[in-house]
């Protein structure tokens, strides 16, 4: 062997692997105090960690191949000097660095692009031999490699918290130096006696809203109606639903308009309104709502399954009358196929190939995670960081 040694050459792994999180750390701090604060959190902390995650090299052993092949002298004799080059996948930096486990005498090699390369010198033409010394010494690499793999996994595996904390400490100061808080929770005031048919868990300690003092700045914080709330709302209507399924006689005539009607008093039995009427309402041709300061926080529209087209414009609407950065919504599709199952299976596609969507979203209540809820994060039309909260919670009405 005549090249560099490997796995040693620029210092300590562990090293390499502190500094990309001080840098992580420094990107985060450079960020403009109004961009960190307007952008959307999730998309900013799935940026970091695309952009900081490490991706161990793997070798591709079966494209290796005779990369060089040339007459050389070795000492006072003639020899033949062979390069073999074998491609991998992954960060190629890592080759150079020393791993938390190694040895004294660690491989040599040549990283060129996205291939190792291995020199060896031969006195003589003897290939069974080449083949040994080669596999040999690719023996080694591997096992160093396995070596870095389990340093690179703790970094990997540290990553995600390590953002996301990054990302809110940085926004805790911002928001602290301004006299701000992200958003206020609305507070949906429970009441104190429910029907016993509807019963849900209590929400313990209720919301309160409170009056920010908000700088003349480009950020400022808006009124959200917190997520344990509306899952509540989520699972009030699926209780609702569960007793359409046990009662299908008095469900099959109905139109949408006395369906909806029937969730409104469902909702309205277990809420009270803040200062007028009631909590739920129509608006405009908004099924559900509810409304903060003249903006809605809450939507939902009542659908029967009608198609795709119908679908999308259900989503259409609910993101038009989305106000509030970070508004709950609700689709309440009610299906009256014969193959509940098909219609299922179409929802999620449907959802996913919308011009705003963005992600799936995992609702914390084990009651909504079941096969008939889908839950998303969209955004508005015109800004993808204004995110939207979208379930639909698909119900089968019998004909």
């Amino acid at each position: 062997m005549t090249s560099d040694i490997l796995f040693i050459r620029r210092g300590h792994l562990r090293d390499f692997l502190e500094r990309k999180k001080d840098n992580l750390k420094k990107e985060i701090g450079s960020y403009d105090s109004d961009y960190i604060l307007n952008a959307s959190e999730e998309d900013l902390c799935q940026h970091l960690l695309s952009k900081y995650l490490i991706e161990k090299p793997t070798l591709i052993e079966d494209k290796k191949y005779v990369y060089d092949s040339k007459d050389v002298d070795i000492g006072p004799a003639k020899g033949t000097l062979v390069m073999i080059a074998i491609p991998f996948d992954g960060d190629g930096e890592l080759f150079q660095y020393q791993p938390s486990t190694f040895t004294l005498n660690p491989p040599r090699g040549e990283i060129s692009n996205q291939e190792l390369h291995l020199t060896f010198e031969m006195t003589e033409a003897n290939a069974q031999k080449l083949q040994q010394i080669h596999q040999r010494e690719l023996d080694e690499i591997k096992r160093y490699l396995g070596w870095v793999k389990t340093d690179v996994d703790v970094y990997n595996g540290s990553l995600e918290p390590f953002v996301r904390q990054s990302v809110s400490d940085r926004k805790e100061k911002l928001l602290a130096d301004l006299g701000m808080v992200t958003a206020l929770g609305i507070p949906v005031k429970r009441r104190d006696s429910l029907p016993v048919t509807y019963s849900i868990p209590s929400i313990g300690k209720k919301p309160r809203i409170e009056t920010p003092k908000v700088a003349n700045k480009p950020f400022k914080p808006e009124p959200i109606l917190i997520e344990e709330e509306y899952e509540d709302i989520l699972k009030l209507i699926h209780n609702m639903a569960l007793v359409m399924e046990r009662s299908p006689q008095t469900f099959r005539k109905l139109r949408e308009e006395e369906i909806r009607n029937h969730f409104l008093m469902v909702l309205n039995a277990s809420y009270e309104g803040q200062a007028t009427g009631e909590t739920f309402n129509y608006g405009g041709k908004t099924d559900i709502l509810i409304r903060h300061d003249s903006r809605n926080v809450f939507i939902a529209e009542c659908k029967f399954w009608r198609g795709e087209r119908e679908l999308i414009r259900a989503i259409d609407q609910l993101l038009g009358y989305a106000s509030w950065r970070d508004t709950k919504t609700a689709v309440l599709l009610f299906s009256r196929n014969q193959d509940f199952s098909s219609v299922l299976g179409k929802i999620d596609p449907i959802l996913k190939s919308h011009s705003c969507y963005k992600r799936k979203h995992d609702l914390k209540s084990a009651e909504l995670r079941n096969e008939t809820t889908f839950s998303y994060i969209f955004h508005k039309p015109e800004d993808k960081n204004r995110e939207v909260f979208l379930t639909v919670m698909a119900f089968n009405v019998p004909m």
